[in-house]
């Protein structure tokens, strides 16, 4: 093991027990890791850890335990951070992941990172979580396992060791971690959707026709709040105003999605072979554009569907998507009665409809950031349709 290593591991139980300090003790060993892995999984990381013996994340904080996560350098093996099981939140029943990043300075406070934890057994536990969610990034790292148990439930064997600790693998394990590539998302749910769940505050920001010239101020608004929106595009428009996919590109790694908005924008609720090929040519435009994304959300021009187009677009793969809020801004009506508009109909689980295409949005742009800000400030979130439906999003 590396100096560097040894310094920041000192560091690691220096902080266990502190976070553990005045907890009952017992006197014994650290928990035995049987077997511990560190996948990626889309944006996900995955860590599952299996223990010889039963354990509680609460029963270890009260025996001075710990069992967590080390995340190293790739380059020189240091420590940069640890991820830690933590009793569950008070009238909870699921165990928490708490992050604490750590230097040759030492540790720097801990907080809870969001994860999905599952318990296939008493013995064993699995955590997924978003690196990004304590600024780690999609790249090679190294990690063990360690569990701990701090003083006086066990003696060190060496006495510039504040408690016993076992890792797991002996040696550190490399994880090639790579930037996920978004390429598609999962029809499911309803057929047809004019809105989303109305049981949390989330709110859906939609823009139509394009791309045009202006798009990429929609962008720059949007990057400003940190707001996500979903795009549904104009086929024939994308070799013409999409800067060579730039902007579809652009939108992705923002975090927006993209929808198919069909190839001229016809009226295509008569279905048939007609329609088909509106929807498929758009969705290679958008497929060739972004370098292999298949949108799964489809919206018909002028809002014109019928059963027949909507089950079509369905076999294709696609969740037909209307809106409950319109404020009609492409016939100009003004910046102020496009936000008037959207704020004062804006409700959980709201579409909204706007356009970032097809004419002067001059109007539209301008209201935007007034109704990002209002909204948020009533505590909305904005969400992409794929996520206000629960849509399953496909990476590689």
């Amino acid at each position: 093991m590396r100096v560097g290593h040894l310094i920041t591991l000192g560091a690691v139980l220096a902080a266990t027990a502190a976070a553990t300090a005045g907890a009952a003790t017992v006197q014994h060993v650290p928990l035995a890791i049987q077997t511990a892995s560190l996948t990626q999984s889309g944006q996900d990381l995955v860590w599952t850890v299996r223990l010889d013996h039963s354990f509680s994340p609460t029963a270890m904080q009260r025996e001075r335990r710990s069992l967590c996560l080390l995340i190293e350098r790739a380059g020189n093996g240091t420590v940069s951070g640890q991820v830690c099981i933590a009793p569950p939140a008070r009238r909870q029943r699921t165990p928490l992941l708490r992050y604490m990043h750590i230097t040759a300075a030492g540790p720097g406070p801990a907080h809870v990172i969001p994860a999905t934890i599952a318990r296939s057994s008493t013995r064993e536990l699995t955590a997924i979580f978003l690196p990004t969610s304590f600024g780690l990034a999609y790249r090679p790292l190294r990690w063990q396992v360690i569990s701990t148990l701090a003083p006086p439930g066990c003696t060190p064997s060496r006495p510039d060791r504040v408690g016993c600790y076992i890792l797991f693998p002996a040696r550190p394990a490399l994880a090639r971690l790579h930037t996920p590539r978004l390429l598609g998302c999962t029809a499911s749910g309803a057929s047809f959707v004019t809105e989303g769940p109305t049981n949390r505050r989330e709110i859906a920001l939609t823009f139509d026709d394009g791309p045009w010239p202006d798009t990429g101020q929609f962008l720059d608004v949007l990057e400003h709040y940190r707001v996500p929106a979903t795009f549904f595009e104009i086929g024939d428009q994308i070799a013409t105003y999409g800067e060579g996919g730039a902007i579809e590109r652009r939108m992705l790694a923002d975090g927006d999605m993209i929808g198919d908005h069909t190839w001229s924008h016809p009226d295509v609720a008569g279905d048939g072979s007609f329609a088909r090929q509106q929807i498929e040519m758009t969705a290679a435009a958008i497929r060739g554009a972004t370098g292999g994304f298949t949108p799964c959300l489809f919206r018909a021009p002028y809002g014109a569907v019928s059963s027949a187009l909507i089950g079509e677009a369905r076999s294709m793969g696609f969740t037909t998507i209307q809106w409950d809020i319109d404020p009609r801004d492409w016939a100009l009506p003004g910046s102020d009665a496009i936000y008037q508009n959207v704020v004062g109909n804006a409700h959980p689980g709201a579409i909204i409809i706007q356009h970032d295409g097809g004419g002067n949005r001059s109007e539209t742009l301008a209201a935007l950031p007034r109704e990002i800000a209002t909204l948020i400030s009533r505590g909305y979130q904005f969400v992409t349709i794929t996520d206000l439906l629960g849509q399953q999003l496909i990476y590689r």
